[in-house]
């Protein structure tokens, strides 16, 4: 493994975890917004329709995938002008 690899591990590591908690924090907020109480429904819930349970799955999915996309490049980009080589190269 290249030294500048294993040295981005850590970072990106804990970038992850923030960009979970950032995550979770922004659904949880458009979710309301949706004017929804709570979390999403879970697939077994008996009192959610079938279209509340899909759109809580489907807006929660884009959620995660925009935000770990986000924070993954901006760790990169912050490594690569620190460190001033990009990650994995």
């Amino acid at each position: 493994m290249k030294p500048a690899l294993l040295a981005y591990k850590p970072i990106s590591f804990g970038a992850g975890i923030a960009g979970g908690l950032l995550a979770g924090m922004v659904f949880r907020k458009v979710w309301r917004a949706m004017g929804h109480e709570g979390d999403r429904p879970q697939p077994t819930a008996a009192d959610s329709s079938w279209a509340e349970v899909l759109t809580g799955a489907a807006v929660e999915a884009v959620i995660f995938a925009l935000v770990k996309t986000a924070v993954d490049r901006g760790s990169a980009e912050v490594y690569h002008r620190v460190i001033g080589v990009w990650p994995g190269k």
